[in-house]
């Protein structure tokens, strides 16, 4: 990924990249995307794109290992956060799922992958310290809470799942607000193009729709300028 498409990427929000994806692949059934509702620490923040660095974590009931064992994962997990392809972004799944109560995304925690490098992070688990988490790295998760009950690292660099999305460590993802999504290793070559081809075709209807006195006979006309550019 060079530099002009990675600032193409962040400057499009990642509805805009999976209508691109398919524009790419000529098709529409892309699905490599997450399911259901997100929350996101900083909905201003606009898109992060990156290289996921992966992990597993729990936290509603207490770990059975020993604490040194923990300890050393623990550490093993910050090791794999701090190395890897930039820019990057921590992908953690929280293997409790709807039961997740450990809130591994707060203020100490985001300001150490910040400092890592990683430009985010996005889990199916919690975060809390809303309002102290510092700029520029949004978190995208499932749920809010105060705690950080048991939390503990599983697996490190693993695939993983979150919100329905497979992810595997060193796949390029895009995150913003509307979720995420992993893409296609060989639809990087015609991206961006893909990228600008969409947005000049919306433009075909956005524009009429925004001028004044459209009604259902420009609609009719834009539409059938849309389409055509669609095939």
């Amino acid at each position: 990924m060079n530099d002009d498409l990675l600032a193409l990427l962040k400057s499009v929000d990642t509805p805009t990249v999976c209508n691109a994806i398919e524009v790419a692949q000529g098709s529409r059934g892309f699905d490599r995307f997450t399911r259901g509702t997100v929350l996101c620490s900083d909905p201003d923040a606009g898109a992060i794109v990156g290289y996921a660095r992966t992990a597993k974590i729990a936290a509603a009931d207490p770990p059975s290992e020993p604490p040194d064992i923990l300890k050393m994962r623990r550490m093993d997990y910050y090791r794999h956060m701090a190395k890897g392809p930039r820019p990057g972004i921590a992908v953690v799944e929280d293997v409790d799922g709807k039961n997740a109560v450990g809130a591994f995304w707060g203020e100490i925690n985001t300001t150490i992958h910040k400092g890592f490098g990683l430009s985010g992070a996005l889990t199916n688990g919690v975060m809390r310290d809303l309002g102290d988490l510092p700029e520029g790295f949004p978190v995208i998760a499932g749920s809010v809470g105060p705690s950080h009950a048991f939390v503990h690292v599983r697996e490190i660099g693993t695939p993983v799942t979150v919100f329905g999305l497979e992810v595997a460590d060193g796949d390029l993802i895009h995150v913003d607000r509307h979720g995420a999504l992993v893409i296609p290793q060989e639809d990087i070559p015609e991206l961006s193009d893909a990228i600008r081809t969409l947005l000049d075709t919306e433009k075909l209807v956005l524009e009429p729709a925004r001028a004044e006195g459209f009604d259902f006979a420009a609609f009719e006309d834009a539409w059938a300028v849309f389409e055509k550019a669609r095939t």
